[in-house]
């Protein structure tokens, strides 16, 4: 029932942020098969050789490091990840194991860094301070997935509550993104960075009990290379921290 109530807000959150409607799709499809996957939970058999956190579904507040001094957050920054990790336990016992998968996620960064173009088709990166009026101004990516983790947790055949520790690395590729800003009168919707470097790496840590695990994404590598805000001309490397809480599923 938990599960039922947790998958519709974020349904209701994907929604409201109008996600692209091939994500939203891969999502709800998604959804399908993890609620008849916890239906099967009742009536599977006792099973020496089963596997663990077949699904995943993720919840995080974004923050960014490696940016100009005078860029700030403001407005909504968080996002959204689903995938499937393939579970290979590596020991008699069956609580070590690697996993790897494929998913997709969708973030937003809400913050005061302008990115827009001039005339000449050239990228123009600035810190919007106080004496700017606009009311939006957010930076939002579509990204595909391979995760890779290293497990340990308290699991057996027949307890489905345990602790975990899930360490790994995540390559991701940007297929999709915008910069969007808003204010009286004008709208800028920059969907064209050839700053923007699209394949990503990242380190990943979860650990919890049981249904809710907190949950930690730092990328390796910057979103823009050679970018430098426009009237300080510091260099933007735009890194995200991801913070929030995940659920694995079988």
């Amino acid at each position: 029932m938990r599960l039922f109530l947790y998958l519709q807000y974020v349904i209701s959150v994907i929604l409201m942020q109008k996600l692209p409607k091939h994500i939203l799709l891969l999502f709800l499809i998604l959804t399908v098969f993890i609620m008849n996957g916890q239906d099967s939970l009742s009536v599977k058999e006792v099973d020496n050789k089963y596997r663990e956190d077949q699904f995943y579904i993720g919840i995080t507040y974004n923050l960014i490091t490696k940016v100009p001094s005078n860029v700030d957050y403001k407005g909504v920054s968080g996002g959204i990840q689903f995938g499937f990790l393939r579970d290979m336990p590596i020991n008699p016992q069956r609580n070590i194991s690697i996993a790897a998968g494929a998913g997709i996620s969708f973030d937003q960064y809400g913050q005061n860094l302008f990115v827009g173009e001039d005339a000449n088709e050239q990228t123009i990166f600035r810190a919007l301070l106080n004496d700017v009026d606009y009311s939006t101004n957010r930076f939002s990516t579509a990204a595909m997935e391979l995760p890779v983790e290293f497990r340990w947790r308290t699991s057996t055949a027949t307890e489905y509550k345990f602790w975990r520790i899930y360490t790994g690395v995540r390559m991701s590729y940007i297929y999709w993104y915008r910069a969007y800003f808003k204010q009286p009168g004008n709208i800028v919707s920059q969907t064209k960075i050839p700053e923007l470097q699209p394949l990503n790496f990242a380190v990943t840590f979860a650990f919890g009990y049981a249904t809710f695990n907190f949950y930690a994404n730092y990328t390796l590598t910057p979103f823009f290379k050679e970018a430098y805000t426009q009237d300080t001309m510091e260099e933007i490397g735009f890194i995200p921290l991801k913070l929030g809480i995940i659920f694995y599923i079988l």
